[in-house]
């Protein structure tokens, strides 16, 4: 089963360029977290996507990232960390209104990864 968290608004000082890391600007986070479907109506049987979101944004929070792939990564990486019922995780990054020419029409670029605690196996 999956448990799909959309269009996650966070405000981060990250990017390539010193004006995007010093003013900062808004990216949308997807994620989607496989895992075993819950044995009973219970929290404890599956993940709580709040404590997800939390998380998410703690990392987003930690650091200025130069690119979308490596924040995608460790976005992966802490939920992979953090919650071990989670077999896989999907993580897409998109910066909304990057930095393209003016005669450019462009809603975002997207950076995303698929990390599967079976590969490690």
């Amino acid at each position: 089963m999956k448990i799909i968290i959309e269009n996650l608004q966070l405000f981060g000082h990250h990017g390539v360029h010193e004006h995007e890391r010093a003013q900062g600007q808004f990216f949308s986070v997807d994620v989607e977290l496989e895992l075993d479907p819950p044995k009973e109506d219970n929290l404890s049987e599956t993940v709580d996507y709040t404590q997800v979101i939390e998380r998410i944004c703690a990392v987003n929070d930690s650091r200025s990232f130069q690119l979308i792939e490596t924040l995608a990564c460790a976005i992966a990486e802490a939920i992979a960390r953090d919650f071990l019922k989670v077999q896989r995780v999907r993580v897409r990054v998109r910066k909304l209104k990057p930095p393209v020419a003016p005669h450019i029409t462009l809603d975002a670029v997207a950076a995303e990864v698929i990390w599967d605690r079976s590969r490690l196996s």
